[in-house]
């Protein structure tokens, strides 16, 4: 509807739009749908003694001296002071020597910034300065916070955003009527225009909910697409038990689990009744899932078929390829595997493409380049996703259309509690591995104030003089103006200082996909020895030898996720320890970061996180990582994700094919948003 490109928008030239675009946006209907990820509440002013340290506020009062410049190396230091009758305060701006000329004694502003404390005395750094009424224009507002990029500040994203409001063509609203009044939603037009600019809480939340509603509707409607193409279908792919699997298993250097053994069972049952099989296999980090996915596939290759496993990062994909040729070389299994990636040569791709072809190749590991044109299968038999949330179910059906129905069999780590499980993943049966195998040590965990820093550091210095490795998690990749916490880049640096001699590098989303494999690829094999990075590393490699994963702003994350990321340690046969700094100081974040230090069960964590969640928790970094939603959040908005589902159900039970008058318009969206997943895959 709106798809006139971003550059159509005055003050976005071709520099700014190559901004925009590394954040995604190119269209005028991509920046509406780019969503602020906090919110910053302007209040009334106070007076100096009211304000409090690591908080934003606003103080209004008169300048009793004119700012000085100071310099240091590479920083310009601007410093005043306002003063009333309750005390004192400095004013300090970095690198902006320009306000000298603007700061007299005797002018009166408002100031609103962050207040810290620094040799015992408040300070108020780099505060934005309100002349006249500019303080009362936005008083009592709530300004979004974007997520940004390098050269792309927050105020040109609002300004974009604004623009785009003001030229944007009205869309119909393709929901129901009946369906908004019984819910309650707001209608489609003003939800997008409140999301970005609500005048209070109250009209967040009620924007809000009709966007997150929508994004569950379309998700569950294409999922129950899904299902109803599937429903015990034939399959042409009939299996018969072989006996190289039976003798593998038993060869295997250790014994599987009684949860494994049970979803094994499971599985080959599936494979060999006759239906095709549909189902997902949920397992803790760690459980063991793997093995079951490495022994279906064989079960395939010895049944004269194909078979693909799908991962989400190269790094990964080429683990699995590299472990599966060790394990059948151990034990003499004649199968062929062919890794398929994007960063792959040509004429790599092209031999691949030609295994995979002729049937040379038996099982085929790799990431979405799986799933491009090129990429013919001879009999594909078994298609098998790995943390299929980062796929999403366009993906996953167009997999599966690459073969004659083969089989599906989808994985996750995600400890999604069973119930909202059974609705996100509608068109799946549900196996669940709940036992670790014997031989893992508990993860040890603390969770600790800024304070323990440099013991944190000692600690982690002793474990890389014992030959291990570390993670370091930082909620950000790089400094905010608003937002107060680590971040990656600084963080690599500051550690670098810390502990002089040992090999530190970063990691975060906004690198290359080569540069990322290439960093992931050196942790893996011993040559850094500390990683910083984001939650990029949450779907990572295996690397035994991490022994302590330590996430600093542990507030700042849904315990599910962090249980996620602490899991990237413990995989090797030493103690690994995870280390959970809380940066807030607030009562009450220590209690909900204390459930993680007590159990390393995640669904029992996952359950948890749901009864913590209130309805309006939904201010700071998203909680959850799970599927590819912008705003909703599968534990945040449990319940209206299960009122998505019956609703969804209820429709689709009524009216099948979307074919009458009042539903003609959600047809088209559901269309619309199936092909966009299409899309989204670049091919």
């Amino acid at each position: 509807m709106n798809q006139q490109p971003l550059d159509t928008l005055k003050g976005i030239g071709e520099k700014t739009g190559k901004l925009f675009g590394k954040l995604g946006i190119g269209t005028v209907d991509e920046l509406l749908e780019y969503y602020p990820r906090a919110y910053d509440a302007y209040e009334e002013p106070v007076s100096v003694g009211e304000l409090k340290p690591d908080t934003v506020m606003a103080v209004s009062g008169v300048l009793f001296k004119s700012a000085e410049v100071k310099r240091y190396s590479h920083i310009q230091v601007i410093t005043t002071m306002i003063r009333d009758i309750t005390g004192s305060l400095t004013l300090t701006w970095y690198n902006m020597p320009y306000l000298h000329a603007t700061l007299k004694a005797g002018m009166r502003a408002v100031f609103r910034g962050r207040v810290v404390k620094k040799n015992g005395r408040l300070t108020m750094e780099q505060p934005e300065i309100f002349l006249g009424d500019g303080y009362g224009e936005v008083i009592h507002s709530m300004q979004p916070i974007y997520g940004q990029t390098k050269g792309l500040p927050n105020k040109t994203i609002v300004r974009a955003v604004k623009q785009a409001l003001s030229v944007r063509q009205m869309v119909r609203d393709y929901m129901p009527l009946d369906l908004r009044i019984r819910h309650e939603l707001a209608e489609y037009n003003f939800a997008i225009e409140h999301i970005h600019f609500p005048t209070d809480r109250t009209e967040l939340l009620f924007a809000r909910k009709r966007l997150v509603f929508d994004e569950f509707f379309l998700f569950l409607m294409a999922v129950r697409r899904l299902k109803d193409r599937r429903v015990d279908r034939e399959s042409h792919f009939r299996m018969t038990p072989s006996d190289e699997v039976i003798s593998l298993v038993k060869n295997l250097p250790y014994a599987l689990t009684g949860a494994q053994n049970k979803v094994l069972t499971e599985v080959f049952r599936d494979m060999t009744g006759g239906k095709v099989m549909n189902r997902l296999i949920q397992g803790d980090v760690g459980s063991g899932k793997t093995i079951i996915a490495v022994l279906a596939l064989l079960e395939v290759a010895y049944n004269g078929y194909q078979g693909a496993l799908m991962v989400p990062t190269e790094v990964l994909a080429r683990q699995h390829y590299e472990s599966m040729l060790s394990l059948f070389e151990e034990n003499g299994i004649d199968k062929q595997v062919v890794l398929v990636t994007g960063s792959m040569t040509a004429k790599e791709k092209r031999t691949a493409y030609g295994k995979i072809a002729s049937h040379e190749a038996d099982i085929i590991v790799g990431t979405h380049a799986l799933i491009q044109e090129k990429v013919v299968y001879d009999k594909l038999a078994l298609v098998i996703t790995d943390e299929q949330h980062r796929f999403g179910v366009s993906q996953r059906e167009m997999l599966g259309g690459k073969g004659d129905e083969p089989h599906v069999l989808v994985m996750s780590a995600t400890p999604i509690p069973r119930t909202l499980a059974i609705i996100i993943y509608g068109d799946l049966d549900i196996s669940i591995i709940d036992e670790l195998p014997a031989n893992r040590l508990p993860i040890k965990n603390c969770v600790v104030d800024t304070s323990y820093r440099n013991t944190a550091y000692s600690f982690i210095k002793g474990e890389v003089a014992a030959g291990r490795q570390a993670y370091v998690i930082c909620p950000m990749v790089e400094a905010s103006e608003m937002i107060e916490a680590e971040n990656v880049l600084d963080y690599a640096k500051k550690l670098q200082c810390a502990l002089p001699g040992i090999p530190v590098e970063y990691l975060h989303g906004k690198m290359k996909a080569k540069e990322k494999n290439a960093v992931m690829e050196r942790f893996a094999a011993g040559e850094i020895k500390i990683l910083v990075s984001t939650t990029v590393v949450e779907v990572g490699v295996n690397v035994p030898n991490a022994t302590v994963m330590m996430i600093e702003n542990a507030e700042r994350f849904g315990l599910a996720q962090l249980h996620q990321l602490r899991g990237r340690v413990g995989r090797g046969k030493h103690q690994s320890y995870c280390i959970l700094v809380d940066g807030s100081g607030q009562d009450g974040t220590r209690e909900r970061l204390t459930i993680l230090s007590k159990s390393n069960d995640g669904f029992f964590i996952a359950s948890e996180d749901l009864k913590l969640r209130g309805p309006g928790d939904i201010f700071g970094l998203r909680q959850s990582g799970d599927l590819e939603f912008k705003l909703a959040d599968i534990f945040t908005d449990a319940n209206i994700l299960k009122t998505v589902s019956e609703e969804v159900n209820r429709l689709l039970d009524e009216d099948p094919e979307l074919s009458s008058e009042e539903h003609a318009e959600l047809g088209k969206k559901l269309n619309l948003y199936l092909e966009n997943s299409y899309d989204k895959l670049n091919l």
